[in-house]
């Protein structure tokens, strides 16, 4: 089975610890045991996240006087890739996995006239009290949102529309290799027209990317692992209930939060419309039990493919869905995000988020 499963930062580096290397390691760790025996039975490739790391070298490079300007988030998604792929790679082998490992640093292709750039939605760095958030907002311009009960920065995430290294990620997963890439959803680039590729400033999303290569590379099954065991209904309430089985009818009557669950619901929503394979979505050390069935939400077709049908491939340029933007109305915007499970979907025509 062909499997690209979709690794969340939050599960690297949890709410209020601490962004030391050990801690994050600790986690590396836990991921690879988790993650270790799909590799070991399938072909696996794995997309990982990295909100919380982008956020710690994003604020260094801010604040570092020894730098005429900070770093570009572009820049900064490439350090991640390079530095959370390195410990995956280790965690992998040292865990016994006999088959070859290899982390590559990917850029992802946007538009950039993709009006997510004039809605940040994408959580990154720690959490604040709002105080504090609104102090670094006004000191270094940034977007700031409600992340449950704290804030954090956000900033633009377009859709991304093709892999720059496909084709090399292709090659390897052919030939036997497990391949860890689209790290932070890929360095975010767009073409001048003329094929040159220029860094932006953005972070794509990580389960977007996995979608999109999922779907590109007709895998089986698409994972989103995180910190939640599985999508909730009431969710944050005594009636808080998992949802264990959805498919695209049910989630056609949900909302889900833009800057937590939604991009992994929508990532999901993607790729089973356009494979007709299910998709999950679930607790990191549960990766196995997620697959097979016996853990977390699954996610699948309305109605089983007619026999001899062929799933709709994807077009040229689909991602996954993102929120539709709106203009930025200043550096300290807010809104107001929490951070899983559903809300009755809108009845006066509003948009989902």
């Amino acid at each position: 089975m062909r499997i690209v499963a979709a690794l969340g930062g939050n599960a690297l580096l949890r709410r209020g610890e601490r962004p030391d290397a050990r801690v994050q390691l600790g986690h590396v760790r836990t991921a690879a045991r988790a993650l270790g025996p799909l590799a070991a039975r399938h072909e696996l490739v794995i997309c990982h996240g990295n909100g919380p790391q982008i956020g710690m070298l994003s604020l260094e490079s801010e604040s570092d006087p020894a730098l005429s300007r900070p770093y570009p988030l572009d820049a900064l998604v490439a350090q991640t890739q390079g530095m959370i792929g390195y410990w995956l790679t280790q965690c992998l082998r040292n865990d016994g996995l006999a088959k070859p490992v290899l982390s590559l640093v990917t850029q992802t292709l946007v538009d950039p006239g993709d009006p997510a750039f004039a809605e940040p939605t994408k959580f990154v760095g720690p959490v604040y009290d709002h105080r504090r958030a609104r102090q670094l907002a006004d000191l270094h311009g940034w977007t700031i949102a409600a992340d449950g009960d704290r804030w954090r920065r956000v900033v633009p995430s377009p859709e991304p529309q093709r892999i720059i290294e496909q084709d090399s990620i292709t090659h390897l997963l052919d030939t036997g290799s497990v391949v860890i890439c689209g790290g932070g959803g890929g360095a975010p680039v767009t073409d001048d027209g003329s094929g040159r590729l220029h860094g932006v400033e953005a972070v794509v999303d990580k389960d977007s990317t996995a979608a999109l290569l999922a779907t590109t590379l007709h895998a089986d099954r698409l994972l989103v692992l995180t910190d939640v065991p599985a999508v909730m209904a009431h969710f944050g309430t005594p009636q808080a209930t998992a949802l264990r089985h959805l498919d695209l009818d049910d989630l056609a009557g949900m909302e889900f939060p833009a800057g937590s669950m939604g991009p992994k619901i929508a990532a999901c929503r993607h790729f089973v419309a356009a494979t007709g394979h299910p998709a999950a979505i679930g607790q990191l050390p549960d990766a196995s039990a997620i697959l097979a069935g016996a853990a977390g939400t699954t996610i699948t077709t309305a109605h089983a493919h007619e026999p001899g049908s062929r799933p709709r491939r994807q077009q040229p340029g689909e991602g996954a869905s993102s929120p539709e933007g709106r203009p930025n109305t200043g550096p300290s915007r807010t809104h107001d995000l929490s951070t899983g499970g559903t809300r009755p979907r809108p009845t006066d025509g509003s948009p989902e988020p």
